[in-house]
């Protein structure tokens, strides 16, 4: 699967409508695509310029449905949300193949076991000592980066199934 919207030459915003426009005929030009989502033609431009650096959410959502971009949303999250900075999301739409070997790699049983025992050990008594904060700080790497994997193949799987896909 291709990943789509993730040329490095232009703007996401830009990648994202020339991607769909070879679904979508309607959003081949900034003036078509710029009244789908309901806004001005200058604001649309300026999106996708880099000159406005905060997009309204209300319009990552229609872009994100319009071209069927699921990671315009998460992209958005991780970058301009100020709860969503710092947290394990997905921002590109990988390949099944990619996601699903990380997947699988990391929960194979032995690793499994593994953070379940460090858990174990950590909660018996209650509290978390000083000697187990290493450990903790272990598991939630690991958990964050099952969470960020999870999302990938989210992204995947509204790509695929055409969630929001706005026609």
């Amino acid at each position: 699967m291709e990943c789509g919207c993730m040329k490095d030459s232009e703007n996401i915003y830009l990648r994202c409508r020339k991607d769909a426009a070879k679904y979508n005929e309607r959003l081949k030009s900034r003036e078509n695509a710029a009244e789908l989502l309901g806004v001005s033609v200058s604001s649309l431009a300026n999106y996708e310029l880099g000159v406005t650096k905060v997009i309204p959410p209300d319009v990552i959502i229609m872009m994100a449905d319009l071209y069927n971009a699921p990671q315009l949303k998460t992209i958005y999250c991780a970058n301009e949300c100020p709860i969503g900075k710092g947290a394990p999301i997905a921002t590109e739409v990988k390949s099944i193949e990619q996601v699903t070997i990380k997947l699988l790699k990391s929960l194979s049983p032995e690793k499994i076991d593994e953070i379940k025992e460090q858990l174990v050990d950590i909660a018996e008594d209650g509290v978390i000592g000083d000697d187990e904060k290493p450990d903790l700080a272990q598991i939630v790497e690991y958990l964050d980066y099952l969470i960020k994997a999870a999302g990938e193949l989210k992204l995947i799987s509204q790509k695929v199934l055409g969630k929001g896909r706005g026609e």
